[in-house]
């Protein structure tokens, strides 16, 4: 298992509607690629949001940086929003309780 985490800063628009618009025009994009495993959006403040996508395999963590920021540059121009870190590793070790199943919405 391989993550891949991506920081964002946004200069235009709000938080909620960026998250709408990330969770309506993009996760289940990125939930059929191949080896898909989990993927989280995280509003850390300050104008900043992180994600954590999760995949079977680095390769495949690594496609979603490339399907990401080419999503974000053709469908985000509104936000200003710029990936300011990427960061990846194997997963070490994991836990997830079931409410990890039921997708969250914004």
């Amino acid at each position: 298992m391989y993550a891949s985490i991506r920081t964002y800063r946004f200069g235009s628009g709000s938080i909620d509607d960026l998250m709408h618009r990330v969770d309506r025009d993009f996760a289940d994009g990125l939930a059929q690629e191949p080896g898909f495993l989990g993927y989280q959006v995280i509003a850390t403040g300050h104008d900043m949001i992180m994600t954590v996508s999760m995949f079977r395999d680095r390769e495949q963590a690594e496609a979603s940086n490339d399907l990401a920021a080419q999503w974000v540059a053709r469908e985000m121009a509104d936000f200003d929003l710029e990936r300011i870190g990427l960061t990846g590793g194997d997963v070490m070790v994991s836990r997830a309780g079931a409410e990890i199943l039921e997708p969250a919405h914004h």
